[in-house]
C-alpha cells in the first residue's frame, strides 16, 4: 500500500512511492540530499524551496523522461542551495511524466515544506487547483463519469501536495526560463541515453 498511516511517519510509504513510478532506474541522475530540518529558533516555519519540473516523451506515447531542480530559499554562505535529477521510463507519455517529476521532487524532500512548484504544464497545474476536488468526490472519476487518468498517480501527488505546502506557479514552455529550459535539457538527454541503450 502507498500510505500506510499506522506504519510510516505521516503516512508516506516512500519505497512503495518509487516503486509506482519507477522507470529505468539504471539511467536516473541522483539528487544529492538537501536539509529539511526545521531549526529550533524556527520551529513554526517550515523550510521554503522551489520545486521547477518538467516531463515528456517522444513520440507521445513513448520514451520519456522526467527532470527536477530543487532548490532551498535558504542560502548558505551566500549560495542558494539546490540539487537536481531525472530519469527515464522506456514506455511512458507526456502527462506520466509531469506528474512523475512533481511527485518525484516532492518526495526529495523528508520534512514538511513550503513548496513553490514552477511547472510548464496546464494538466498538472489545473489538476490540482481546479479538477481534483471534483474528481475525488466522484470517486476518482472525471466529469463525464469515465475514470480519471493517471489515478495512481494523482492520488501519489495529492497526497504529498498535502504533507507538504504547496503552491504552484505556471511558466511557458519553451520560452527562456532558465529552470525550466535546464529541466527540458535533463528530460532530453536521460531520453536519448535511454533509446540509445544508456550509453
Amino acid at each position: 500500500m502507498l500510505f500506510e498511516e499506522e506504519s510510516h511517519t505521516n503516512g508516506i510509504d516512500r519505497e512503495a512511492i518509487l516503486t509506482a513510478v519507477e522507470g529505468a532506474a539504471h539511467l536516473e541522475i541522483t539528487a544529492d540530499p538537501l536539509e529539511t530540518k526545521i531549526s529550533p529558533e524556527n520551529s513554526a516555519t517550515r523550510p521554503v524551496f522551489w520545486l521547477y519540473t518538467d516531463g515528456g516523451s517522444s513520440p507521445n506515447p513513448g520514451p520519456g523522461g522526467w527532470a527536477f531542480i530543487l532548490r532551498s530559499d535558504a542560502e548558505v554562505n551566500g549560495e542558494a542551495v539546490e540539487t537536481e535529477s531525472a530519469g527515464g521510463v522506456p514506455a511512458t507519455t507526456n502527462n506520466r511524466m509531469e506528474l512523475t517529476a512533481v511527485i518525484r521532487g516532492l518526495l526529495h524532500l523528508e520534512d514538511p515544506c513550503a513548496v513553490t512548484v514552477v511547472s510548464d504544464s496546464e494538466y498538472v497545474i489545473k489538476g490540482l487547483t481546479e479538477w481534483m476536488p471534483g474528481w475525488k468526490r466522484r470517486d476518482w472519476k472525471n466529469s463525464r463519469k469515465k475514470p480519471v487518468l493517471n489515478v495512481d498517480l494523482w492520488r501519489i501527488l495529492d497526497r504529498l501536495a498535502n504533507f507538504h505546502q504547496v503552491r504552484f506557479e505556471w511558466t511557458k514552455g519553451h520560452a527562456g526560463h532558465p529552470e525550466n529550459e535546464r529541466c527540458d535539457q535533463l528530460v532530453g538527454r536521460i531520453r536519448n541515453e535511454m533509446i540509445s541503450g544508456g550509453s
